[in-house]
């Protein structure tokens, strides 16, 4: 069973920036599209970002411009860029996993078959 690991969270301040790692391991990411998905205190846990097995991307538009979802199929690993940073953008992380290759992704957090404990990402100003 494939298992993922979120690293790189941390606090920073309004304006800063942040490079959040998921470590995949028991299968090969590349067979599968992979998500970042966050959770804020007192909301529902929403889609920020997804990438498809052949490179396809979507963005929630609250983060889109700012955020980059990117993999390393090599090191098994999926990275999320996170640019001018909000206090809004304070939320736990989350990487998630669906099995399948094909050209698109979603945000619908139903379809992820795997997720990792979460990163805390805290935005001061």
């Amino acid at each position: 069973q494939v298992q993922l690991v979120e690293s790189g969270g941390g606090s920073v301040q309004s304006g800063g920036s942040l490079k959040l790692s998921c470590a995949v391991s028991g299968d090969t990411m590349g067979s599968y599209s992979m998500g970042w998905f966050r959770q804020a205190p007192g909301k529902e846990r929403e889609g920020v970002a997804c990438i498809s097995s052949a490179g396809g991307t979507n963005y929630a538009d609250s983060v889109k411009g700012r955020f980059t979802i990117s993999r390393d199929n090599a090191k098994n690993t999926l990275y999320l860029e996170v640019n001018s940073l909000q206090a809004e953008d304070t939320a736990m992380y989350y990487c998630a996993a669906r099995r399948g290759r094909g050209a698109y992704c979603t945000l619908f957090q139903t379809a992820y078959n795997s997720w990792g404990q979460g990163a805390q990402v805290t935005v001061s100003s």
